[in-house]
């Protein structure tokens, strides 16, 4: 059985949205509706945050075309475009659409539009990275900066900046080459879909580190391998290659 399915509507006409979300609930009551947002800023801000299952979003937005959020953020959401114009058809599936709905929306082709992505679902389980990569033909893309917010202000961090990912007191942060230190929105297991594995590996349950990163490397019990990294971890005992993940490690070195 599929979970409760969580939408995010992007559209800048109140009314539109408003709309939008009551056909939503008539067509499906499970659908919750996590957001509705207008331009193109704050749904670049939501994506950094945030996750939805499933997006609706207009072209053409306040603030511009809504084409450019993907130039911002990473968004492996599929996407249902909704537009009063059919010109952006062929744009729109370059990026994640599994569908276009032209304005006015019609209720029966919204329910084909979300019969469409549960299909989808059910075929493919959730990976959708990989169901729209095959779908659009196109290489896996991967992170290449993270915004990260720190009250109001937000920061770009590179990724050859970071030295390494690492867990703490149940959050996720990044350590960059300089020792800075930031939080980051993802788990260890969802960084490593992010990140260009030839250039980090995660070593254990706490650290996902930069070959770069990697100052000297000491045999150590059991077949493992004990990391000094640059910078110093807080503690070294955690920069030890689980066993697990040991040969993996050797291999990823040669590789």
């Amino acid at each position: 059985m599929l979970k409760k399915m969580n939408v995010l509507i992007i559209e800048d006409e109140k009314l539109a949205a408003e709309k939008l979300e009551s056909m939503l609930r008539e067509t499906d009551p499970e659908i919750k509706v996590l957001a509705k947002l207008g331009s193109i800023k704050e749904s670049v801000k939501w994506l950094f945050q945030n996750s939805a299952d499933l997006i609706f979003l207009d072209i053409q937005l306040s603030d511009g075309i809504s084409f450019s959020i993907f130039e911002q953020v990473a968004v492996s959401t599929p996407v249902i475009f909704t537009t009063a114009y059919d010109q952006y058809a062929i744009k729109a599936f370059e990026v994640n659409s599994i569908s276009y709905l032209l304005k006015p929306i019609r209720k029966s082709d919204l329910a084909d539009s979300l019969q469409k992505y549960r299909n989808l679902k059910s075929a493919f389980g959730i990976d959708f990275d990989t169901l729209l990569d095959q779908m659009q033909g196109r290489q896996p893309e991967f992170r290449k900066r993270f915004l990260i917010q720190i009250g109001e202000k937000i920061k770009k961090v590179e990724v050859k900046e970071i030295a390494y990912f690492y867990v703490l007191d149940k959050g996720c942060y990044l350590r960059t080459h300089q020792g800075s230190n930031y939080p980051v929105d993802y788990t260890l297991d969802k960084l490593e879909t992010m990140i260009d594995p030839s250039a980090f590996f995660r070593i254990n349950r706490k650290y996902l580190v930069n070959m770069e990163a990697i100052s000297n490397m000491v045999a150590y019990s059991r077949g493992r391998v004990k990391l000094e990294l640059k910078p110093k971890a807080d503690d070294e005992f955690d920069t030890i290659v689980s066993i697990d993940r040991s040969a993996g490690f050797k291999k990823w070195l040669n590789s």
